[in-house]
């Protein structure tokens, strides 16, 4: 749940809250639904050992994107513009694991009348093992 968080309050160096899911074909299942992405791989053991995974079906890496969006969503509220995020896959996430966003702010900008808060990003899995490092710039108002 967002808490009051202005431009103000924010420093570099501060981390945001961790925002953490723990993954199984349940999750997969729901992201796949609405974004009409059934993908054998992904629901499928047996699709996902012979894609070269061992341990069966694996995560759909976009999800760890809406992950990413949902952090910053839940930490900064719905009235926070995200104008830009993005990431690179590292890794698999395999059934189980469980996610956990973690992000640093890097810098704070003004442009253009626009208060930016710059971060680093990752998607760790419960070893700490990054998934998905990646950015976000989100104005504040």
């Amino acid at each position: 749940m967002a808490v009051n968080v202005t431009y103000d309050s924010l420093n570099v160096g501060d981390a945001m809250p961790e925002w953490s899911r723990e993954t199984d074909f349940m999750n997969w299942n729901r992201y796949a639904a609405v974004n009409d992405e059934f993908v054998y791989i992904h629901m499928d053991d047996e699709a996902g050992k012979a894609a070269l995974n061992e341990q069966g079906a694996f995560g759909m890496g976009n999800l760890r994107y809406t992950y990413m969006l949902n952090a910053l969503r839940d930490w900064l509220g719905d009235e926070a513009r995200i104008m830009e995020c993005g990431l690179r896959y590292r890794a698999r996430n395999q059934k189980r694991d469980v996610l956990t966003v973690t992000g640093t702010i890097t810098d704070k900008t003004l442009e253009d009348g626009m208060q930016l808060v710059h971060l680093e990003m990752n998607v760790v899995n419960q070893d700490g093992d990054s998934t998905s490092p990646g950015h976000a710039v989100v104005a504040l108002d």
